[in-house]
């Protein structure tokens, strides 16, 4: 029954209780009551009889429109929600014998997602022979967490899982922290 009271609150005629101890609209203790009396009150004032705290003794009941709390707690749910920040873990996968130009391309896609605010989760795929050499694909992994050392940081070193090898970095939270400002400083421009 707790478990019941803990998702939707008990409301007028569903109160139970011989007494309960009751708050009126504004917030303050009025001392307490029976709870038919305390019924009437809120039904003078056209409100609900809502209880609070169940489990207290006596219960805690409050006098309040109840329609309207259930809508404003919607409205603050709503913009929690808007309000968080997702970070997504985007991957860039690479070779052991990784050309030079294909190794700047991946390394500019991989500042891409780091200033998006997005963790980066670095693969390195071994085929066949290649994996008698896997120091090669850890000096990659090491050059990539060199070049970028100035806008991000290692969250995982590097291991082998089967025939890849991964490591994650994610972007420093100085840089994560001017984005969200400049993004906050643009929403107030407009």
């Amino acid at each position: 029954m707790s478990a019941i009271a803990a998702q939707e609150p008990r409301l007028n005629d569903e109160i139970t209780t011989r007494e309960c101890r009751l708050i009126d609209f504004d917030g303050n203790q009025m001392g307490v009551y029976p709870t038919a009396q305390a019924q009437r009150i809120a039904d003078d004032m056209d409100l609900d009889l809502v209880e609070i705290a169940p489990n207290a003794d006596p219960p805690v009941c409050r006098i309040m429109d109840y329609g309207k709390f259930k809508y404003d707690q919607a409205i603050k749910a709503k913009q929690a929600r808007k309000n968080q920040n997702k970070i997504e873990i985007k991957e860039m996968k690479f070779r052991p014998k990784i050309d030079v130009g294909d190794y700047t391309t991946k390394k500019k896609h991989v500042l891409r997602f780091l200033d998006g605010g997005n963790k980066v989760k670095i693969t390195i795929m071994f085929r066949g022979r290649e994996m008698a050499h896997p120091e090669q694909g850890l000096s990659i992994l090491e050059r990539l967490a060199d070049d970028l050392k100035d806008v991000a940081v290692i969250e995982n070193q590097p291991k082998m899982e089967g025939r890849n090898m991964h490591m994650l970095i994610a972007p420093l939270p100085a840089t994560a922290k001017k984005k969200k400002e400049a993004k906050t400083d643009e929403g107030k421009d407009n």
